[in-house]
């Protein structure tokens, strides 16, 4: 499915970009890979450390209609990673948000089906779920133009799309900023101990991405189960693991933040199939507009959807486990020994 082909990655100096485009060059056999971004830095780092010809750069932002259309011709699979994702930023400039996030995502919506790409896996967030701040209802109108796109498009691209709770290591994710914290001597900040979060790897958000992009049908939405640990405990075993003599300060819930994270609604729940590691959200491609008003389903909603509260708890000896699998850690660890 990879294999020989053109392959377009928006936002494709970011983690997830960057990892998924070392994946596909180093195992996939792709013809092309395409990154698509607005960072000329980042992508002059990216072309220095990859150094393969095969790896392509295009500097544009997604909002620019006309450049995503060029940046299109000739491609085969997209994976749609470009997104505003800072919660703070977001809740400041929540139209930035909107023109990134939903209107940037239609433009590479509308461009894949101009140009009859194969497929395209947009790439959501657990914040999306039950949305209470601007980034996550950006990320959610983001997902439901998708989902619109995959109802109404006569070409025969799918549209697909996945979700995932906090990437492990990721840009502006909390491991970093305590590395950083513990590095420079100062308290690590927990915003409230019992806060839970789910806990992915990066790579095996790379595994979410192809299992959609092999079993993905329009309209479909593919969640990776995980484990998830309160935010005291993911402090904790980083305090122990760099045997570091920082102190934990308290400074309460910010704005715009959840006690626990939702990866799954209740109503979707009861529209779901589960797979051994994967939830697939069914897609409603069948349904036309009056169907909206005249069919249900039938089926009582579940009481709850599926959470970083009611998922697998790691204690502290997970957790310090689930740090050590990550490369950034154990580099870090080197380092400081």
């Amino acid at each position: 499915m990879l294999k020989n082909k053109t392959i377009l990655i928006t936002g494709g100096t970011g983690s997830f970009g960057t990892t998924f485009a070392r994946y596909l060059l180093d195992k996939a056999s792709p013809g092309e890979v395409v990154i698509l971004s607005r960072d000329e830095k980042k992508q002059h780092d990216m072309r220095l450390a990859f150094d393969d010809p095969r790896l392509k750069f295009v500097i544009t932002d997604i909002r620019d209609r006309d450049q995503v259309f060029n940046a299109m011709r000739g491609v085969d699979l997209v994976f749609h990673a470009a997104a505003l994702k800072q919660v703070p930023s977001c809740e400041f400039f929540p139209l930035e948000a909107v023109k990134t996030n939903v209107i940037g995502t239609a433009n590479v919506l509308d461009a894949a089906e101009n140009f009859g790409v194969e497929r395209v896996v947009v790439l959501s967030t657990d914040k999306a779920v039950y949305p209470i701040n601007a980034m996550g209802i950006s990320k959610a109108m983001m997902e439901k133009t998708m989902m619109a796109k995959a109802r109404s498009t006569r070409s025969g691209t799918v549209f697909c799309g996945v979700r995932y709770g906090n990437v492990m290591h990721s840009r502006g994710s909390v491991i970093p900023l305590f590395v950083k914290q513990m590095a420079e001597g100062k308290p690590l900040t927990v915003t409230h101990p019992d806060m839970t979060r789910f806990l992915l790897p990066l790579p095996q958000a790379v595994e979410l991405v192809l299992f959609a992009l092999q079993h993905g049908r329009s309209g479909e939405v593919f969640v990776r189960k995980s484990p998830a640990a309160t935010v005291d405990l993911v402090a904790r075993g980083c305090l122990e693991l760099f045997k570091s003599r920082s102190e934990v300060k308290i400074i309460g819930i910010r704005e715009g933040e959840k006690m626990h994270e939702t990866l799954l609604t209740r109503e979707e729940m009861m529209n779901s199939e589960e797979f051994d590691e994967y939830y697939r959200v069914r897609g409603e491609r069948e349904m036309d507009y009056d169907d909206f008003y005249t069919r249900g389903h039938g089926t009582a909603i579940p009481e709850d959807g599926y959470t970083s509260a009611n998922t697998e708890q790691l204690d502290l000896e997970g957790v310090k486990r689930l740090l050590l699998s990550l490369s950034e850690i154990q580099a870090a660890l080197k380092e400081r020994s």
